[in-house]
Order: structure tokens, then C-alpha cells, then sequence
């Protein structure tokens, strides 16, 4: 069995990451899994939320929005609309948007065509602050 697996990170924009690493721990659509070296095939989808990783005594946390993540051959492939590690969540911006998403939503009904635009803006900005904390902990 391998001791390390592969993990490689990609947006519509650049590649994130490309790391070796001893595990991974993402948010599917069913919930938080992980993935270690030689795990089984696997393809899944990713919904808003977060994606670390473990490697050498260190973890490291990304917020990702939407996409899918293969494993195949002790390799993990991420492909998701957008990655943002910790350290580049600006934490204020996160608040604005949280708070904006939030003021909508009050304004809105679930019937409306924004409501669900919103809804995901407001799990965005939450993910986001969630994982810019963590950076601050270090």
C-alpha cells in the first residue's frame, strides 16, 4: 500500500495545488469523507464546503465551491469552480458578503427565483470565514 497520495486541485482558472499528501478529508454531497492512500476508485461530487489535508504533521484548509473529486491510482483529482486556501480568504470581504447574503434572504420567500442564489451565497460566505479562522489559529 502506498504511503502517500496525490492530491491535485483545479479551477476553470489555475491549478491550486498539487501535493502529495497522507490524507484528505472533503465535503461530498452526502456528507464528510475521507480519502487515504490506497483507497478504492471513487468519483463523487463536492458541494460548498471545506477540503483539508493532512501532510507530515501539518493541515492545511481550502474553501472550495461545487465540483467533483476522483480518486483512482493513489491520486485525488479535484476539479471545483473555485479554491481558496486559507491564508487568501480575506476575512472582511467574507463578512460583507455574509452579511449581504443574509440581509437578502430576510427579504425573500422560497418561492423566488434569488432565493436559492442566496442561500448558496450565504454557505459560501459561512464556509469561507470558517476556514479563513483556522488560518488565524495557526
Amino acid at each position: 500500500m502506498a504511503e502517500k497520495i496525490t492530491l491535485e486541485l483545479v479551477t476553470p482558472y489555475r491549478k491550486v495545488l498539487t501535493e502529495e499528501v497522507d490524507e484528505i478529508t472533503a465535503t461530498g454531497a452526502l456528507g464528510e469523507f475521507g480519502v487515504l492512500p490506497g483507497h478504492a476508485p471513487l468519483l463523487t461530487s463536492l458541494k460548498i464546503g471545506e477540503l483539508s489535508y493532512k501532510k507530515g504533521g501539518g493541515v492545511s484548509h481550502l474553501a472550495l465551491n461545487w465540483g467533483y473529486l476522483e480518486v483512482k491510482d493513489d491520486k485525488a483529482i479535484v476539479l471545483v469552480e473555485t479554491a481558496e486556501r486559507a491564508d487568501e480568504i480575506d476575512l472582511e470581504r467574507a463578512k460583507a458578503a455574509l452579511g449581504r447574503a443574509e440581509e437578502a434572504l430576510k427579504k425573500l420567500t422560497i418561492e423566488d427565483k434569488d432565493y436559492r442564489v442566496m442561500e448558496a451565497a450565504l454557505e459560501r460566505a459561512t464556509i469561507r470565514m470558517q476556514v479563513a479562522a483556522k488560518a488565524a489559529r495557526k
